[in-house]
């Protein structure tokens, strides 16, 4: 937790001077697997982010052991097997908004996004491109998306013995609410 502190603060203090900074510490991130064999849905609510408005510079940081299962074992396997969480703990993504002046942070709406940056699992770091959503709403800034994630992008190793019931793709949810930095 202590490094996902590190990043959003440095984030804060080296673009001070530049526009209106906003961050959450608990936003939401789903990921959804299905097959014929097997359903695996996750939730993590302690997702770290800052949006600075100005420039449309993004981050975000997760805590890869921060994600809860249904089953006590797929966590397990989850953590120790796929994701390697003592071995690789956090994912992140570093970006922009490509679209920044088709959305005004200064007027309540809803604003269609496109994303780039890279995205880190397991180690692997990955160019993205994503569209999602900005929400403007008395003061905050609600960010919605739904991507598509290929696990052998990121060298997460499957066992033959359970191919079968995890999907090639995962489908992942952002859902974050990001409040404006007190100065």
């Amino acid at each position: 937790m202590k490094k996902i502190t590190i990043l959003i603060f440095t984030f804060i203090i080296v673009s001070a001077t530049f526009g209106q900074k906003y961050v959450t510490k608990n936003g939401h991130i789903k990921f959804y697997s299905e097959t014929p064999v097997e359903t695996i849905e996750a939730h993590n609510r302690q997702v770290n982010s800052a949006l600075d408005i100005a420039t449309g510079d993004f981050v975000f940081k997760v805590l890869i052991k921060s994600f809860e299962f249904e089953k006590a074992l797929m966590q397990e396997h989850f953590n120790e097997n796929y994701l390697e969480s003592d071995k690789f703990p956090d994912a992140t993504f570093t970006g922009k908004i490509t679209n920044l002046n088709s959305i005004d942070f200064a007027k309540d709406g809803k604003y269609e996004a496109e994303v780039e940056g890279f995205l880190k699992i397991h180690g692997e770091t990955k160019k993205v491109n994503e569209k999602g959503t900005f929400e403007v709403s008395v003061g905050k800034i609600f960010g919605k998306a739904v991507f598509m994630v290929h696990i052998a992008d990121y060298k997460v190793k499957i066992p033959n013995t359970v191919i079968n019931n995890i999907a090639e793709d995962v489908e992942v949810t952002v859902d974050i609410g990001l409040e404006p930095v007190k100065k």
